[in-house]
């Protein structure tokens, strides 16, 4: 069996550890991927330093474990039951994997399995480990194993530096589906600048919304989002007017149709909360930055003005497709993320860079054989 380099962590607090590893194997449905990209996700620290503080109801995989949530390359070899996927595909390989049985899996709802699991990342219930076992390689490794139906097949035209920030880029079009975003709806999303919110504005502008309202702070990197779209894109940065005021000067006193929450854990409340004051009578708030403080609600508003809530989390490997194919098509902008590339000998250093890194323009990528 042949070797390969692999990042991987054996300690809390300790860096990562380049180590000699055996190339994994396919099983019939499987394909190797050979890694050409992988991003350096922004929370990763906190995943890596968090045992075993993290979340108890989501299990991490056993030390020493190889990470890296989105990975992008090329499939060196398939398992004898792949029929479609062929060795030198280029592909993006979603990380969400689950049980395939459960209740949820034989009702096509597989982000609704009680063990899903991000493959290099965490998982999402107590079959999460076992899941770890079966597909242990995440994109900080020069191969990977990964089911050949979580795979999204790149066109030429998407680098693989582009293609490793589908992550991002899908939680946010997966959520903006859920809401109903279409031509002629107006979508305000709450953390415009970040890795996430920056998504958020890139496929709603692509999926056709007229109006696309970006709140953050830095002043400086609203303007670049501005910019993306002059005409369809407003911004505000925090404090310099109430939300809803801004909101509904700029949709004839509607509020908007939509209210995409980008912001994560340590964020303030109260933000969120004048975001959803600033829908429409049956809008639609999504949840995909996972805040962490209580949301006070008063529901027999909500119910009274028809108003939705929503938690999303993640997205499909067939929403993955359809980023592939606007992005090749040139309705989804991937022109605008800058790369920060590095080798995998510095994934170290990739990852103090994200720590460093201001806002979601810049993109920390690791290249494994670089």
């Amino acid at each position: 069996m042949s070797l390969m380099q692999a990042a991987r962590l054996h300690e809390v607090g300790k860096p990562f550890q380049i180590d000699q590893v055996d190339v994994p194997e396919p099983g019939p449905r499987d394909v190797i991927v050979e890694v050409k990209a992988c991003n350096v996700v922004p929370n990763l620290r906190n995943v890596i330093t968090s045992y075993p503080e993290w979340f108890p109801y989501l299990p991490l995989p056993a030390l020493p474990a190889i990470y890296g949530l989105d990975a992008a390359g090329v499939v060196s070899r398939v398992g004898s039951q792949v029929r479609n996927v062929k060795p030198g595909d280029r592909v993006y390989v979603n990380p969400g994997r689950d049980s395939g049985d459960s209740h949820a899996s034989r009702r096509g709802e597989r982000i609704n399995d009680p063990a899903y699991t991000f493959q290099g990342y965490f998982g999402f219930g107590a079959g999460s480990q076992e899941i770890f076992e079966d597909y242990p390689h995440g994109g900080f490794c020069e191969y990977m194993k990964a089911p050949a139906d979580g795979l999204v097949i790149l066109p030429e035209s998407i680098s693989f530096e582009a293609a490793c920030r589908f992550g991002y880029l899908g939680t946010s079009y997966s959520a903006l589906r859920k809401a109903g975003t279409g031509a002629g709806t107006s979508v305000l999303i709450n953390g415009g600048t970040g890795t996430l919110g920056l998504g958020a504005v890139l496929n709603a502008l692509a999926m056709g919304a007229t109006k696309v309202f970006a709140m953050a702070r830095d002043r400086e990197l609203l303007e670049r989002v501005r910019l993306i779209d002059p005409k369809r894109v407003h911004v505000l940065s925090h404090g310099d007017k109430p939300v809803e005021e801004w909101v509904r000067e700029n949709t004839d006193g509607l509020g908007a149709d939509i209210f995409i929450d980008a912001v994560g854990p340590g964020a303030p409340h109260e933000i969120t909360l004048a975001g959803i004051e600033a829908l429409r009578r049956g809008g639609r708030m999504v949840d995909i930055g996972g805040m962490s403080e209580p949301l006070p609600l008063e529901m027999f508003k909500l119910m009274c003005f028809q108003i939705s809530v929503i938690g999303s989390l993640w997205f499909s490997v067939a929403e993955g497709q359809d980023m592939a194919e606007m992005a090749h098509a040139g309705t989804l902008d991937l022109s605008v993320f800058e790369h920060e590339v590095f080798p995998l000998s510095e994934v170290n250093e990739a990852l103090d860079s994200v720590d460093k890194r201001r806002g979601g323009f810049t993109n920390v990528v690791v290249v494994p054989g670089s």
